[in-house]
């Protein structure tokens, strides 16, 4: 059974990687100096070349503030490349699982947003994503699109690694307070996909195509998820750091909006796939030990 991760070197797809890689698959992996998503004429060669039996996609382009300017790129790589890969596993007749993300939403709720919930975006970075999801879902019937939120993990540049840097260097950090959602650690996501791919390669149980939310349990601020950081951090490292003070996202323009809360209700993949569910700061305390532990 052959199953193709696009995106592999990327933060989730390295992880991704591992995980699968202890299953009795055989495991494909491609990265964008192989497959470019802005030449979408190759997508299709490349895919039948490989004739994988899954497509797992976690490539996308992520600089949200960035995206504001290249949204000619953005556009391609979130938009445009999802569609022509999922209109050649139609043809194939093979699954895809792409992976989207919380910022399809508008932020403006007072609970976790469910899958049915309206989507609209406040940045052009969801707006890519979000029609991303659309494209796939007007050419192709087995499809299951997983939007998760605030990722970090031991790979590639994200919120924790910045936050365990600036600790060893600055004496004090700022961190917005009025930004609400789920950190979600790369492993949890990855052991859910391959949790999920076993189902869909073993026909253990009817799939239920569709989207679903998958997220670390409980909702937290960027400051207070910024404090957890140090605090587990401290144990293993020397840190700088004397003050965490809170600060509005006004204090803290950036080039993109942000949603003000973007939680994500994740009950029915839990109800579907059984897939395993953990507090955020349960990961997080046990990714920044592995991390230590790896580079110490």
């Amino acid at each position: 059974m052959k199953v193709l991760v696009l995106g592999n070197t990327g933060m989730l797809g390295k992880d991704l990687i591992s995980t699968l890689d202890t299953k009795s698959y055989d495991v494909v992996g491609i990265d964008r100096k192989t497959l470019d998503f802005r030449d979408l004429y190759r997508i299709p060669v490349v895919l039948r070349d490989i004739s994988p039996d899954v497509v797992i996609n976690c490539a996308a382009y992520t600089n949200v503030d960035l995206a504001e300017k290249e949204k000619e790129i953005a556009t391609k790589i979130n938009r445009d490349a999802p569609g022509e890969i999922a209109k050649v596993c139609g043809e194939m007749k093979i699954p895809l699982l792409h992976i989207s993300t919380d910022y399809v939403f508008s932020g403006n709720t007072n609970r976790p947003y469910v899958e049915t919930d309206e989507t609209s975006p406040v940045n052009f970075y969801g707006w890519t994503k979000l029609e991303g999801e659309l494209a796939i879902k007007s050419v192709l019937q087995e499809r299951l699109i997983i939007r998760t939120s605030w990722l970090y993990g031991k790979h590639g540049k994200n919120f924790v690694k910045t936050i365990l840097k600036l600790a060893r260097e600055k004496d004090e950090l700022k961190v917005v307070s009025d930004q609400f959602g789920n950190p979600t650690w790369t492993r949890d996501l990855s052991e859910a996909i391959a949790k999920i791919v076993d189902m869909i390669v073993n026909r253990r149980r009817k799939i239920i195509w569709g989207v679903y939310h998958f997220s670390g349990l409980e909702e937290v601020s960027w400051y207070q998820f910024a404090r957890k950081i140090v605090e587990y951090g401290k144990k293993y490292d020397a840190f700088r750091v004397k003050n965490i003070l809170p600060i509005s996202s006004s204090e803290y323009p950036t080039a993109a909006k942000r949603p003000v809360r973007s939680s994500l209700d994740c009950s029915k993949i839990l109800a579907n796939f059984d897939v395993m569910l953990k507090p955020w700061e349960e990961s997080l305390e046990q990714m920044i030990r592995e991390y230590y532990g790896k580079n110490l």
